[in-house]
């Protein structure tokens, strides 16, 4: 018997490891806030393991409770002046967004980073064009892995949330996907392993994303 696809027409990114290559950017970040605020330096693995939750929640737990605010301002201050230092984007990433824009997709960012930090990583790579909007931590009281954000993306392309793909690298980001009723792809080129993905729901694993076209295409019918 053969599957008939399911109409998507709206292809919503994560950015930090799943458009960009984030990983030396945030370890050297939270390593100048560590030396600066606590002079000394907490383990890396709690941190990446909330890659994709905000910026302050990661600091709250993180640190100690009276440094968390020091640690989260040091930790930007950091993050942007070091920004192009470290910031990378992952091989094939603009062939692979020029092949959903030619194929009829639209697309968005959906992101736990700030809106500004957001941009700056994109236009480091000039591929904010392709996206018609970015929703980052300014724009919703709730965050990943709350579905907040996404349900805001399709409410502004007024679509329902039927009609998007999430594409993420995050348990976070399929954990969010999967409360909107969004269609949840695991970036497994990210932060987290394949089976981390799919026990947060994802419905779709990629293991780099010049294959997400080919990956989605069986879901992709052309309205």
């Amino acid at each position: 018997m053969t599957r008939t696809p399911i109409a998507r027409s709206v292809l919503l990114f994560d950015l930090d490891g799943t458009v960009l290559d984030t990983k030396d950017l945030i370890l050297a970040s939270y390593h100048y806030a560590c030396d600066q605020v606590l002079g000394y330096r907490l383990p890396d693995e709690p941190l990446l393991e909330m890659v994709g939750v905000p910026l302050p929640e990661q600091m709250y737990k993180l640190a100690p409770e009276e440094h968390a605010e020091a640690m989260v301002k040091a930790y930007r201050q950091h993050n942007a002046e070091a920004h192009d230092r470290y910031i990378n984007y992952f091989p094939q990433t603009r062939e692979t967004l020029e092949t959903f824009a030619e194929a009829g997709w639209r697309m968005a960012i959906v992101t736990s980073k700030r809106n500004e930090s957001a941009r700056q990583g994109l236009d480091s790579f000039a591929l904010a064009g392709f996206f018609e909007m970015i929703i980052g931590f300014d724009d919703t009281d709730k965050h990943k892995p709350d579905p907040t954000p996404l349900l805001l993306a399709a409410e502004r392309f007024a679509v329902q949330t039927s009609d998007c793909v999430y594409t993420g690298d995050s348990p976070y980001d399929m954990q969010a996907a999967t409360a909107a009723e969004i269609f949840a792809v695991g970036a497994t080129w990210g932060f987290f392993t394949p089976e981390r993905l799919l026990e947060a729901g994802a419905k779709l694993l990629v293991d780099k994303i010049a294959d997400l076209p080919t990956a989605l295409s069986f879901i992709q019918l052309k309205r």
